[in-house]
């Protein structure tokens, strides 16, 4: 059970680093809406080291909640591009 665990939350972190960093690739976007995942991954991975210092309630409650804002928000802006791209529009 420990490994599924474990085989699911390096698929989830993986699949947000991914997302995060195709969106901060994304010329067309203003500066706060490319690079708004990734900040949110990377404050949600600091929150997660906090684990090691024996503070996990704090990473509990900050961690994964950024995780899924990031991961909501790239897919977000990743499903606009492929609609515009789709319908031919301009993608800027």
């Amino acid at each position: 059970m420990l490994i599924a665990i474990a085989v699911v939350g390096i698929t989830v972190f993986c699949l947000t680093l991914w997302c995060s960093l195709t969106v901060a690739r994304m010329q067309n976007l203003p500066a706060w809406r490319r690079y708004l995942p990734l900040s949110l991954f990377l404050i949600a991975l600091g929150a997660s080291l906090l684990r090691a210092f024996d503070l996990p309630q704090i990473a509990n409650v900050i961690a994964f909640p950024l995780n899924l804002a990031a991961l909501v928000t790239s897919l977000y802006e990743i499903r606009i591009r492929q609609s515009r791209n789709r319908a031919g529009l301009p993608t800027g």
